[in-house]
């Protein structure tokens, strides 16, 4: 099977290459020269698709701008690269007979539902996003245009909305990976599982590091967060205070993967302990310590 990976000298985008290419033949596109960027241009040039497409079977697509970019850039260019080339990627691949196609977006986009006035927010797939930022809006667009594309044509489509995952401090992002989290090995099995199941249609899943919570703890988990991981993580209470880091006081959303772990037999493998494992063997997705404050 041939796989198209656009962005894929971007961290997620690699990790996603590596796990990739153990099995299949992978093409690697992405503006930055790099070890996993085979084809080195932008997605928007139609010559660069017209090489880069024909025999692939499967298209990931994670090249975009991000939060960072937010101010930085105009918001045209988010239009343009996040919502434009998407279409005119899946278009085109439809064209040159591209069986599947899996969308990199994030669960940033549910922006202002992600946390309910004086709660926690449970956020899964039913729950309808409320973006704040053109970043979050040109994600939920493009996700809006490849649904239709996938109807108007029956080109199967798999969205796969990723939680929070870059270097951050250590003790933010282990707690994190409990509820709004993910290690990029993880997003990368996630894209080789819906690759593999290729579901008809189009399908949505948001893929989070696994929680120990449930919905009933929203309420304590924004006002007594300490409370909650001392009694539903206490593995991770006791790594803390024997690190002599404090645990925070609330904690404001959960992102549940249930649905990828159920439909795709997808599970996360990289919990807090990994996190933990990083910071000890000085691995640099893993920033020093400083508190939660």
């Amino acid at each position: 099977m041939n796989i198209l990976v656009t962005g894929s000298a971007g961290r997620v985008g690699r990790a996603i290459y590596i796990h990739l290419m153990k099995k299949y033949r992978v093409t690697g596109v992405d503006k930055t020269p790099c070890s996993t960027a085979d084809i080195v241009g932008d997605i928007r040039d139609n010559k660069l698709l017209e090489k880069a497409l024909p025999g692939v079977d499967v298209i990931v697509h994670c090249a975009a701008l991000h939060a960072p970019h937010v101010g930085l850039v105009a918001d045209e260019a988010f239009a343009s690269i996040n919502v434009k080339a998407t279409e005119r990627l899946a278009l085109s691949g439809l064209q040159a007979g591209v069986k599947h196609f899996v969308f990199t977006s994030t669960t940033a986009l549910y922006g202002k539902a992600s946390t309910p006035k004086g709660s926690a927010g449970w956020i899964n797939e039913t729950v309808t996003p409320r973006p704040k930022t053109i970043y979050h809006r040109s994600k939920l667009e493009a996700e809006k245009l490849l649904e239709n594309i996938s109807h108007l044509f029956a080109l199967p489509v798999t969205v796969l909305q990723m939680s929070r995952c870059f270097p951050e401090p250590a003790d933010v992002m282990a707690l994190y990976r409990l509820t709004r989290g993910i290690d990029a090995r993880d997003v990368a099995r996630a894209h080789g599982c819906a690759i593999a199941k290729r579901l008809p249609g189009f399908n949505r899943f948001i893929v989070s590091g696994k929680t120990p919570f449930k919905p009933g703890l929203c309420g304590r988990l924004f006002t007594d967060a300490t409370g909650v991981v001392r009694e539903h993580a206490p593995a991770l209470a006791e790594d803390f205070s024997r690190r002599g880091w404090s645990l925070p006081l609330k904690l404001d959303r959960v992102y549940d993967a249930a649905l990828a772990q159920q439909v795709l037999g997808w599970q996360s493998e990289y919990g807090y302990q990994s996190v933990l494992e990083m910071l000890d063997n000085e691995v640099a997705e893993v920033l020093p310590v400083q508190g939660f404050g």
